[in-house]
């Protein structure tokens, strides 16, 4: 049974994954089809992300009182009906398209926020990072492939086959959570259950501290991948066919680090400042590097890509350690520190990527400088991370 939910856990995770990266190789296909500029291609993405946000707060609220499997299974039903609405009928209309997007981001809000929830709710942290590594691992290695797989479907079915692929998964994934996820509700007098929780959580300096950094140290990935798209295919002249592999080598190299470092963790004690330390070390030559390339800008694709190598890997234990860190800082408000850290990542990812796709002029420049913004404010936080002892100390608590 247990090795059944975690199945269903990862389903969560890919779909939710894959509701991103699975379709970005449609974005000229689209563009072409509705004769869209760069900002309304984007605007897909964005407004996605509007709906996220506009269900998180209520998904981290319920789930926190009324447990995880029903906010779940609701998200899931909408999800579902927001991929119905992406390809009938076959969204000949963009604006069907807009709405559909923007349920899929409401649906796909709950198993997003809640899914490691699931586990988080089991087992003590150093278990829960455990897991972290290998779901990660396991989620990128079908990130890796999304992008593969989003190109020869696009390339035979057109773009519609990606919504139509996302709706499979929707609806498989739905019947996992139905029959596998078992239904626990939460009780807890904690201040947190109310809307107060919110403000409760936004108060504590080294919990926003922790928050702040693990927003930057992540979303300049997401910033990347949903403008390379339009950087690569349309700008760069990579085939279809190729882009997939440049977009997907990203999430392999981070699905194997995260995967080895893992079992590291599992089977030896380790120095979480220490770890932490060598990552920032991988952070700051990745923030020299993509310096240098965004100013040469750049045109040749395979060095854009071995740039941003480097801060993907910075990235690996960061992802590990830092947000189960953050879900146990306040045990009782686990959904809705979640609801914050991805709420705030699809605001930033999405206010990144329409600064980048105003300013962008068909080359690297404009879209490293976002990214080099963004690096420097993860560098800086992470220090500060490093230096709380509230926050370093919570390993030896769990």
């Amino acid at each position: 049974m247990k090795s059944l939910v975690l199945i269903t856990v990862l389903l969560m995770d890919i779909l939710t994954g894959m509701e991103f990266d699975l379709f970005v190789p449609a974005f000229p296909q689209i563009q072409g089809h509705f004769d869209l500029s760069p900002f309304w291609v984007e605007a897909l993405l964005s407004v996605n992300f509007i709906g996220y946000c506009l269900s998180l707060f209520f998904v981290g609220g319920l789930a926190d009182k009324y447990g995880r499997k029903p906010v779940i299974l609701l998200g899931l039903i909408i999800f579902v009906i927001g991929s119905m609405f992406c390809l009938y009928p076959y969204s000949y209309s963009y604006y069907l398209l807009l709405i559909g997007r923007l349920l899929q981001g409401v649906g796909i809000a709950a198993p997003a926020i809640l899914s490691f929830l699931i586990i988080a709710d089991a087992y003590p942290l150093k278990a829960q990072q455990f897991f972290m590594a290998i779901l990660n691992g396991s989620i990128n290695f079908a990130v890796a492939i999304s992008p593969v797989i989003g190109s020869y479907l696009t390339l035979y079915f057109h773009w519609q086959g990606n919504f139509a692929a996302l709706l499979l998964l929707g609806l498989v994934t739905l019947m996992m959570t139905l029959f596998f996820i078992p239904h626990h509700r939460l009780t807890s007098n904690d201040s947190t259950q109310s809307l107060s929780g919110y403000v409760t959580i936004v108060k504590s300096k080294p919990l926003m501290l922790l928050i702040v950094n693990i927003l930057f140290v992540f979303v300049p990935y997401w910033i990347f991948v949903g403008m390379s798209p339009l950087l690569y295919i349309k700008d760069l002249h990579v085939s279809l066919t190729h882009f997939g592999y440049y977009q997907g080598v990203l999430a392999f190299v981070f699905a194997i680090g995260s995967i080895l470092y893992g079992f590291i963790i599992r089977h030896a004690d380790f120095d979480q400042r220490a770890t932490l330390k060598f990552s920032l070390q991988i952070l700051v030559i990745s923030l020299l590097i993509i310096t240098i390339v965004t100013g040469i800008n750049s045109a040749n694709p395979l060095i854009i890509t071995l740039a941003f190598l480097p801060f993907i890997i910075s990235q690996i234990i960061p992802s590990v350690i830092l947000y189960p860190l953050a879900l146990n800082f306040l045990p009782h408000a686990k959904a809705r520190v979640s609801a914050i850290i991805q709420g705030a990542r699809l605001v930033l990812t999405a206010v990144g990527l329409q600064v980048a796709g105003y300013f962008y002029q068909g080359s690297f420049q404009s879209i490293g400088m976002v990214l080099v913004c963004f690096i420097l404010i993860a560098v800086i936080t992470l220090y500060f991370v490093m230096g709380n002892h509230a926050l370093m100390h919570l390993k030896d608590e769990g």
